[in-house]
């Protein structure tokens, strides 16, 4: 969540000022990731008078000032409209390339599972397991391209079918047992 009263700039710069860091420190930083997530023009605006993808930007922006080890991004982009969704596919993409940092991406999005993850696990539920694992290539292709290009292709959209074919046939299963129960 965002501290709503902030701007963008300190709402990016929270953590390494919390951190005991000086301007002197993560100021050059905080403006490299501002402008990375294309928000330079709005550093001192407030947070509530962004749209949803931007304030999805200043996150971004805001958890990578951290440099963190490991990103855990929870259904990130799944309150966004589809336009927002591929920009910021694209972004996440970009900046994962960029920095070198492990993503872990939980969605329930199978499309967008399959564009941004080098691997993939399938989790199976009651009880929750892994079911399946795959490993990708589309993430690393799709690296500055057209994500929509990527979608396109026989192979991403065979996987796709694949997934999806195994996920409603669990869940065709477990539909089935309960309507046996009851």
């Amino acid at each position: 969540a965002l501290f709503e009263w902030m701007n963008v700039r300190d709402n990016v710069s929270f953590g390494p000022r919390m951190a005991g860091q000086r301007e002197a420190q993560f100021g050059p930083r905080v403006d490299h990731l501002i402008e990375v997530v294309g928000l330079q023009d709005f550093r001192e605006k407030a947070t509530y008078e962004l749209s949803g993808g931007m304030q999805q930007r200043v996150a971004l922006a805001r958890c990578l000032a951290n440099d963190p080890d490991v990103i855990l991004m929870d259904e990130p982009l799944g309150a966004l409209d589809a336009l927002t969704r591929e920009k910021m596919q694209a972004m996440i993409l970009d900046l994962w390339k960029e920095t070198g940092k492990t993503i872990i991406l939980i969605t329930h999005s199978v499309e967008e599972a399959l564009l941004l993850g080098e691997r993939l696990i399938v989790m199976a539920p009651r009880p929750g397991r892994i079911y399946k694992e795959y490993h990708l290539p589309f993430a690393d292709q799709g690296v500055g391209q057209d994500l929509r290009q990527i979608k396109k292709r026989p192979d991403f959209a065979a996987r796709r079918e694949e997934i999806l074919s195994m996920i409603w046939n669990m869940e065709e299963e477990i539909m089935g047992r309960q309507g046996d129960a009851a």
